[in-house]
């Protein structure tokens, strides 16, 4: 009876070791992973695929929204990473997983008003009936995937967080989406593929 028990030690001890490695367990797309197409509605009312981006060479996906205060603090920084990629063929594509019943300031209308307040200058998509980010495996808000569009469709080559520091854009020490996104644009290979989203939780 002793094997039962030993395993069980084992596991737990490699799920502690895994979680605390800057990764968490999760469901949906991994690395390497690729991406089905969607259609979601944009703040315009206009319908938004990724295969509508025939000149992208490959995509910062997040999933983001009006109310959480990780997603605010990093607002600017989203911002900036679409001003920075998307002339580069990355742009950024944010969707607002959240279920507007249970969050009322991320209905519609405040996604609306909020990209007009902020002067957003890529597509925020409303996740309608919440069906897209659970194929993503998204857990919190803000939670990054960048994608590069290759022969196969478009493959997820990192999964995270935006940098290591939400409270202080001066301080952070290593910016993940930004050394992703500059390793494909130069043909390399993504050094840190994976790291713990920090944000809240997606509201179902």
């Amino acid at each position: 009876m002793k094997t039962p028990v030993f395993l069980s030690i084992m596991l737990v001890t490699f799920i502690s070791d895994y979680t605390s490695n800057n990764v968490t367990l999760r469901e949906g797309y991994q690395v390497g992973d690729v991406v089905s197409d969607f259609e979601l509605k944009n703040v315009d009312g206009k319908m938004i695929s990724l295969s509508d981006f025939k000149e992208a060479k490959g995509f910062i996906i997040t999933f983001t929204c009006n109310t959480c205060p990780f997603a605010k603090a990093y607002e600017d920084r989203i911002i900036a990473l679409d001003k920075k990629y998307a002339s580069k063929g990355y742009p950024v594509i944010a969707i607002n997983p959240n279920n507007p019943q249970v969050q009322p300031g991320d209905s519609y209308k405040s996604m609306q008003e909020r990209a007009q307040e902020k002067g957003y200058t890529f597509p925020y998509l409303v996740d309608e009936g919440q069906h897209v980010y659970p194929e993503f495996g998204a857990t919190k808000t803000p939670h990054m995937f960048v994608l590069q569009k290759t022969k196969k469709g478009n493959v997820v080559k990192y999964i995270g967080a935006i940098d290591d520091n939400y409270k202080d854009a001066g301080a952070v020490k290593t910016k993940y989406v930004e050394d992703a996104v500059d390793a494909l644009l130069k043909g390399e290979a993504v050094k840190q593929t994976e790291t713990k989203a920090i944000g809240c939780s997606i509201k179902v």
